[in-house]
């Protein structure tokens, strides 16, 4: 150490650099200057010395109606596909439609019903990026759980966004342009002024829709789902370990579509380089070694792609997400810094005095956010008090200061979130990042206390997700004030619109997440013995397991089912054993054995929840100081490589963690924008329109998201229902004919043309 400090300060140049550095780094981060922005003189779109139908109960109805179908729809691609979409615009088309049916219906009113139905979807991206973290701690869903963090989440997005509206959306106008914001407030000002948006959007929902009854492997599943072909070339295998394959769905190619082919193929590429790389690299070293390789159970020659990702590329694209979350916020430290200074100086609400503020300027008072934040501190505490994770009871003053942390931490990133947002939009802002550091920070506190059992895990998640859900929403709150200043809406009827929102919405996301995990779970025969008696480090009884049926069919090897009894066995929860791999086991006391493995449907390839999954990697692994570290520190130096190489590495980590047939799927939708732009721009056509989101591809795209998700919801659901009842396949089509992968590829590849022909049709103005 001391001849490698010496070589160091021997050389000058090397010195030099290094403080040069340093001193640009403290001058990044300290010295950053705040500009006082002043307010433009913006005149909005209805004046403010106008009054107009607002908020009104048939707009509050039907955004109510769209935050539960969006709420639902987001928490079901989300957990599928790792990532969401805004919901604003396609729900702002929609309601110009229907409001138009029943009258006369002002712009005002649309922009209400955008804004209550809007937080449905943000506060389900926060929910589904960490709660689902509990089902791979071993813990179930509870659905009072699940519906308080989630309301008191996203009432204090609401509440803190209250007195920053004035100087992030009015007095900075000019320099934050929350792009989903405006875009969303252009698709409301085109549809005042007349001509036809919502027709892109209704097909969109036809043709997905139809196509998903039939495509689902729920419902009708006339043709496969997820073509597959599994390379093995020769009497070497080259390529054997490899998979190419995907997950055919409308949902998948909308979103494809909607981010833009350079953020598809870059998600892409990491899924090819874990799929097609990687695990044919693991095969080929590994499948002459006769043992397990940890954390595998079972010897690499004996695994299928499906068990070589879950296995070894998993743990990789944890450390690969947790290392671009991190480094996405390092680089947005210098906006933090800034987002927090300006924030601290202009805190004050609005026009004070007794003057009465102009109504496009009249926000709710300050007296609200006070004592708004007291209700939710009360709750917060009454609910880690009265309703604790089995497990984990940490006294009164543990629970009133994780209350109060909750409370700083959410205004924080609160404020963060919302800056950031207007400056690269909802999709780009590192929440996950923001929250990965909240985990990191409460679990080295608990670990300092010796809290360390699963328990306490739990009560880490439930920390940081409310934090995560309050910045979630507080992003899409920005954006939907900013939709309002710009068409002249009154700040206050938009908060209240978004209050009601947030609790309407919240009624229907723990619902949703317990039918995917019902629904998709899977029970396969797994026989192996285990002394029950003796200590396994990582292998927990769990005693009280609402969420496994009475009977459920148990699938074996040669594909055959028979109907088990919840009463035969003993549940047994994995997380970081060497003997068995994550997840949940049904031993019976009759053979003495391990007979069942129950693959839950969070988790699963089918909603693999990379996000959820990487909370509780990251909270496992500090509070045990037991993981894989090895595939953990290759995915982090991976995803420094493609940083280096300029590349943007959260979506490159996401994909990488993602199952191929995710990201293949997306992939796709992002080579039809591409050709939909080249076409254009051959025609020497004006292409600004197919780079907006209110293009009529991403019209028609959008419509095709909400199909896919409605339509596989109501699949998942009548699979829960069959599972529960034991009536086998109610809907049974006959489909010999089409059983094949060809008929799945050409029915993907029609839908995707119908996308590109009605990308390439202009909107009637």
């Amino acid at each position: 150490m001391q001849s490698a400090l010496a070589l160091f300060f021997s050389y000058p140049p090397l010195v030099n650099s290094a403080f040069r550095i340093a001193y640009n780094l403290h001058f990044i981060l300290w010295r950053i200057p705040v500009p006082d922005f002043q307010p433009l003189n913006f005149q909005p779109f209805v004046p403010p010395g106008e009054t107009r139908p607002e908020l009104t109960l048939r707009a509050l109805l039907l955004g109510c109606f769209f935050g539960l179908i969006f709420g639902a729809v987001t928490v079901y691609v989300g957990l599928r596909a790792g990532l969401t979409v805004a919901a604003s615009i396609p729900i702002a088309v929609l309601s110009i439609s229907i409001l138009r049916a029943f009258g006369r219906a002002s712009i005002l009113e649309n922009n209400i019903v955008q804004t209550t139905g809007n937080a449905g979807q943000s506060i389900a991206s926060g929910v589904i990026f960490t709660l689902p973290a509990l089902v791979f701690l071993g813990f179930d869903l509870e659905y009072s759980r699940i519906f308080m963090l989630a309301l008191i989440g996203g009432w204090l997005g609401v509440l803190f966004m209250i007195p920053l509206r004035r100087q992030l959306i009015v007095e900075e106008h000019g320099n934050l342009p929350y792009p989903e914001g405006t875009a969303c407030a252009d698709v409301l000002i085109a549809g005042e002024r007349g001509g036809s948006l919502a027709s892109r959007v209704f097909l969109g929902l036809g043709l997905g829709g139809l196509y998903t009854l039939f495509q689902n492997e729920n419902l009708f599943k006339a043709w496969p789902g997820t073509p597959e072909f599994q390379p093995d070339f020769g009497p070497q295998h080259i390529l054997k370990g490899a998979s190419i394959k995907a997950d055919a769905t409308p949902e998948y190619l909308g979103v494809g579509y909607i981010i833009g082919p350079r953020v598809a193929g870059i998600i892409f590429s990491g899924g090819a380089l874990s799929w097609l790389v990687l695990m044919p690299l693991i095969y080929f070293f590994g499948k002459e070694i006769p043992h397990p390789i940890y954390p595998g159970t079972v010897p690499i020659a004996q695994m299928g792609p499906s068990q070589l990702w879950s296995t070894y590329i998993r743990p990789m694209g944890a450390g690969a997400v947790a290392a671009a979350g991190l480094i996405t916020l390092l680089k947005t430290m210098p906006t933090i810094v800034s987002a927090l200074t300006a924030g601290f100086r202009k805190m004050q609400p609005g026009v004070g005095g007794a003057k009465k503020p102009i109504r496009t300027e009249d926000d709710l008072s300050m007296r609200v956010v006070v004592l708004g934040s007291l209700l939710v501190v009360a709750l917060m505490f009454v609910f880690l008090e009265f309703k604790p994770v089995p497990g984990a009871f940490v006294g009164w003053g543990a629970n009133l200061a994780a209350s109060l942390l909750v409370v700083v931490f959410g205004f924080l990133f609160v404020t963060v979130s919302s800056r950031i947002v207007g400056l690269v939009g909802s999709s780009a802002s590192p929440v996950s990042g923001m929250t990965i550091a909240t985990l990191m920070a409460t679990a080295a506190i608990f670990l300092v206390q010796g809290w360390t059992a699963p328990a306490f895990g739990a009560l880490a998640i439930t920390i940081g997700g409310v934090v995560c859900i309050a910045a979630s929403n507080s992003g899409d709150t920005s954006q939907d004030l900013k939709t309002g200043y710009l068409i002249g809406s009154t700040p206050w009827k938009q908060q209240v619109a978004l209050m009601i929102g947030v609790v309407v919405s919240t009624l229907v996301i723990g619902f949703t997440l317990n039918l995917m995990n019902t629904g998709l779970e899977v029970f396969r025969a797994a026989p192996q013995p285990w002394n029950l008696s003796a200590p396994h480090p990582g292998v927990a009884i769990q005693n009280d397991v609402k969420h496994l049926p009475e009977q459920f069919q148990v699938e074996a090897a040669d594909k055959t089912t028979s109907l088990h009894h919840k009463s035969e066995y003993i549940v047994l929860n994995a997380l970081g054993s060497p003997e068995l791999a994550d997840g949940k086991y049904l031993y019976s006391p009759a053979t003495g054995r391990i007979e069942v493995q129950w693959i839950q449907g969070i988790g699963s390839e089918k909603a693999a929840a990379p996000q959820a999954r990487l909370m509780a990697t990251v909270i496992n692994g500090i509070l045990t100081r037991k993981l894989a570290w090895g595939l953990v520190m290759i995915g982090v130096f991976l995803v420094i490589a493609v940083e280096l190489l300029g590349i943007r590495s959260l979506p490159f980590a996401v994909g990488a963690y993602l199952s191929i047939g995710t990201t293949l799927a997306i992939f796709c939708g992002g080579v039809v924008r591409w050709f939909v732009d080249q076409a254009a721009k051959k025609a020497n056509e004006d292409t600004a329109d197919a780079d907006t989101e209110i293009s009529s591809g991403s019209l028609f795209a959008s419509g095709l998201i909400a199909a896919g998700g409605v339509m596989g919801l109501i699949g998942v659901a009548l699979k829960a229902y069959e599972n529960l009842t034991d009536k086998g396949d109610i809907l049974n089509f006959p489909h010999t004919f089409l059983d094949n992968n060809y008929v799945s590829v050409l029915a993907f590849a029609a839908l995707a043309f119908s996308l590109y022909y009605f990308a390439r049709k202009p909107l009637k103005k």
